[in-house]
């Protein structure tokens, strides 16, 4: 209900913001000129620039309402600024000078989102331990919501997979929204391949998010069993509400999804983790902190936020009380929590808040 609000708020301000545009368009000099021999038709021509904006939908519609509100709020405040700067100096407007600067803005702001969302990079962390690991420590490949299709085709995430393989890992897990309800099914075998191609030393370990079985059942041309073979077929182990003991001294926990009803709970898992083991915790929702912290686990790494992929969501997320963190590490007691903004986001191909990356977790003795 929360998110249908949301969207609901959001497409409400998209239209207000498309209304606020279009006489914005009209204050433009040369629209202005035109106007005075032809007014309907200057205004019928503050319409040419909503054909580009429309331009955008052949992403999808979230992708031109994120480019109309933020094109809407760059102008407000070019005019706020600009009518406290005219006041000042009691000059009249000459030129629409405030105009140009917030398309350039919104412009520049966007491509460094674009950029942000398509280029992956790397982030390392390094954590230390006094239990005893196999060969006194472990190198973790982690990545979480690929959500294939958006910035990552099934060729991209193979490339993507080579420059984790070179990073000779020990394991790669990954943490749930590997597809959406927009992924084909070739994007999804494609980059199942690509994870049969790997050489982990401990395997690949795979858990679901809340998009992954797909919220509208035959929208995609593919099922969620048809996701569980291919990732079988190619040698990744699904984790639910289970445990496995990788090497001795060294245990994973995947949890389904906070959206799964029939998701245990953290203290029915915890039952089966040994406290001489370091016990590693995949959770694609990092929204249950207190009971991971309380249970012992000594790491726990989540996705889902994307890092808040468009500011300011993550920390309207945060102050909603939806995550318990957006982006990066926080240590609860003896718990080390680290959330990753994704290997690529959902639906809207900008992060403007953030950054696409894949996570190399080293845990040393």
């Amino acid at each position: 209900m929360f998110w249908l609000i949301l969207f609901a708020l959001l497409l409400i301000m998209a239209v207000g913001g498309t209304i606020y545009l279009f006489t914005r368009f009209h204050r433009f000099s040369f629209m202005e000129k035109f106007g005075e021999k032809h007014k309907v038709l200057s205004w019928l021509a503050c319409l040419i620039p909503f054909g580009g904006l429309a331009c955008f939908a052949f992403i999808n519609i979230y992708t031109v309402i994120v480019v109309v509100l933020h094109l809407m709020i760059f102008w407000l405040i070019a005019d706020i600024i600009a009518a406290i700067v005219r006041k000042v100096s009691k000059k009249e407007r000459r030129r629409n000078i405030e105009g140009a600067a917030a398309i350039l803005f919104t412009a520049v702001y966007l491509a460094i989102g674009w950029h942000n969302a398509h280029d992956v990079r790397r982030t390392a962390y390094e954590l230390h331990t006094d239990k005893p690991l196999p060969g006194g420590g472990i190198r973790i490949a982690a990545i979480a919501d690929p959500h294939l299709g958006i910035t990552l085709n099934g060729d991209d995430f193979a490339r993507e997979m080579e420059r984790i393989q070179a990073e000779k890992p020990d394991m790669l897990v990954i943490a749930g929204d590997y597809v959406d309800d927009d992924t084909c099914r070739a994007d999804m075998v494609r980059s199942c391949e690509a994870l049969g191609k790997l050489d982990m030393k401990y395997g690949i370990y795979f858990i679901f998010g809340n998009h992954d079985k797909g919220y509208y059942e035959g929208y995609r041309d593919f099922t969620a069993d048809d996701l569980r073979q291919e990732l079988k077929k190619n040698n990744v182990i699904i984790l639910e509400d289970e445990s496995v003991e990788i090497s001795e001294g060294l245990t994973l926990i995947g949890r389904q999804d906070k959206s799964n009803e029939a998701r245990a709970e953290m203290s029915a898992l915890a039952k089966d983790m040994n406290a001489e083991s370091f016990n590693f915790i995949l959770d694609h929702q990092p929204n249950d902190y207190a009971n991971e912290a309380e249970s012992g686990a000594d790491l726990v790494f989540s996705g889902h936020t994307h890092g808040g992929h468009i500011w300011p969501a993550g920390q309207i997320g945060l102050l909603l009380g939806a995550n318990d963190r957006v982006y990066g590490t926080e240590k609860r007691g003896n718990t080390e929590f680290i959330v990753t903004s994704g290997i690529s986001g959902w639906a809207i191909p900008f992060k403007t808040g953030t950054f696409s990356e894949y996570v190399i977790i080293d845990v040393k003795n």
